[in-house]
This record gives C-alpha cells, structure tokens and sequence, in this order.
C-alpha cells in the first residue's frame, strides 16, 4: 500500500511539473556567417537555450498543455568579438490559437538587434529575478534578453484572454530592465541608447499613455477574433473599435514603439479582416491604418 501511495504522489507531481511550463518554444540558433569557429558548440547553445525558455517556470499559475505559449525564437550569430563573445540578433515570432478555429493569429513579431553575449559550451543558463546581471554581465545578458521577451509574451497573451491580465509580466519585464546586465558594448536597455530597444517596449506597456492598448488587446482577441466563427460582422465591429482606441493612441503619442510593435504583428491579418468589411468601414480602417502603420500604408490603401 505504502508502495502504491508513493507511486501516486510521484505521478502527481510529475503532471503538476508538466503542466507548471508556459511556454511551447522552438528556438533555433543559426551561425553561418561566422568562420574559424567549432560549430558544435552552437548545437549545445541552441538545445540550452530551448530547455532555459521551456522547462523554466516563468509563472505562479500552472498552465496546461493546451495553454502553453507557441513561439519561434532564432538567434542569429552575426560576429565574433572575441574567443567567446558572440554579436547577433533576435527575432522572437508568438501566436495564440483562435476559438473554434484552426487559425492562429500572431503577438509578437520583432527582432532585436542588440544581442551580445559571453559563452562557453556546457556553460549553464541561469537567470534571477532578484540579480539579473549575475557576476559576469556579458554571461548573463543573453539569459536576461530571453526573460524578458518570455515576460512580454507572456503579458501580451494573458492580455488577450482577459482585460489588463498581463500587468504583472510586464512589471517582471520591466525588472528585468532596471536591473540588466551593464558593460562595455552591451544596449537595448537603456533609454538614451535608442528609441526602438526593450527600454522602451516595456515603458509603453506600462505607460498611462497606451492604458487603451491594453483594452485592444482583448477586445481584438476575446470580443473579435474569438467570435469570428459565430458572427464575422461582429467579431469585425469589434475590431474596428479596437481600431479607432489605436487611433486615438496615435493621435497622442504617434511614433510609439509599442503601435509599431503591434502593427507589425498584425498588419497582415488586419489587411484580411477588412478586404472583406462593406466599402464604408473598409474604407474607414484603410484611411486610419494607413497613417498608424506607415511601413504597410499603400497595402491599406489599396484596400480602399
């Protein structure tokens, strides 16, 4: 009896450790523009990296299988600084499905160009909330990039499933800013270095300014996309509200990054959503588009 009963807790633990993980990642780490160097120690760095995002508890909250976060993540080595310093970028793609629907709509799309980092292989992936520079600034600046864009996912998704679900990633995104790693050639976490950078994405989730991104957010997803499949017309109402909350955004803070960062994850789908909307709305979310999202402005307008 004593044998069963502690094959049960076993058992139960292992499903509560199963479904305590947030994330469903496929991180891919590509280094073919660098020479001279052993490749395999990218292999180990890429299988790290993929258990550091997906066996990590990011959460207080158990998710399960089914709500765990898709993501692509690819680290692009694009330099050596020196025997084990590497220069590269980021680019981080994550969805969310849609209710009732095999279609899954995208959160996140970016790339951040400000990734460099100290590693040896077999070196540990460690990261503290409570330190996140660690002993060795270069060594823990890739861990800490990783954080924090597994914080703002994580935000980004519990905003779209219910309204300001995602304040308290974005305050953990925002720790791991004001607490980064600091050295000699390490950016992306400071202010003045550039108005595109982690900086600034989180000082814009957090901003009073964008309080009507969070409602866009999930009124987008739950009040739109998620009843789609019931009632297109609705779900596409929705939408245009959210459009016109955006609009408003833009008129008081334009050139934001975080409207940036929204567009370009759902410029394409916006682009869809419409072409089918009567000629006045269509026309109506071309003309507001067009002046928010300037990289896809002639797309909208031809819409019109």
């Amino acid at each position: 009896m004593l044998k069963r009963f502690s094959v049960f807790l076993l058992l139960c633990c292992a499903t509560l450790f199963a479904n305590a993980q947030e994330f469903r990642a496929n991180v891919t780490v590509v280094a073919t523009q660098l020479t001279g160097v052993d490749k395999k120690i990218f292999t180990t760095l890429q299988n790290s990296l993929k258990e550091f995002i997906n066996n990590r508890h990011w959460a207080s909250d158990a998710y399960s299988p089914a709500e765990r976060i898709e993501c692509n993540i690819m680290l692009n080595l694009t330099g050596v600084v020196s025997s084990d310093i590497y220069r590269g970028t980021l680019t981080i793609q994550a969805t969310r499905p849609v209710y009732n629907a095999s279609y899954v709509t995208s959160l996140l799309n970016i790339q951040d160009n400000n990734v460099l980092f100290r590693y040896t292989e077999f070196q540990p992936m460690e990261f503290n909330d409570n330190r996140v520079a660690g002993s060795d600034p270069l060594a823990a600046n890739l861990t800490a990039i990783f954080a924090y864009y597994a914080y703002v996912m994580l935000g980004l998704d519990a905003d779209s499933f219910s309204p300001r679900g995602g304040d308290a990633f974005f305050k953990k995104a925002q720790n791991v800013v004001n607490n980064a790693p600091d050295g000699k050639d390490v950016s992306g976490w400071k202010a003045f270095e550039s108005q595109r950078n982690r900086y600034w994405l989180t000082d814009n989730l957090l901003n009073v300014k964008f309080n009507n991104f969070h409602d866009v957010m999930y009124q987008y997803h739950r009040m739109g996309l998620d009843l789609m499949y019931d009632d297109v017309n609705t779900g596409r109402g929705a939408i245009m509200n959210c459009i016109n909350l955006l609009y408003a955004i833009y008129q008081d803070v334009p050139n934001s990054m975080l409207m940036q960062t929204f567009y370009s994850a759902k410029g394409d789908e916006l682009l869809k959503i419409f072409s089918k909307a009567m000629p006045q709305e269509k026309a109506r979310a071309a003309e507001m588009l067009a002046k928010m999202d300037i990289p896809n402005a002639a797309k909208y307008q031809q819409m019109r």
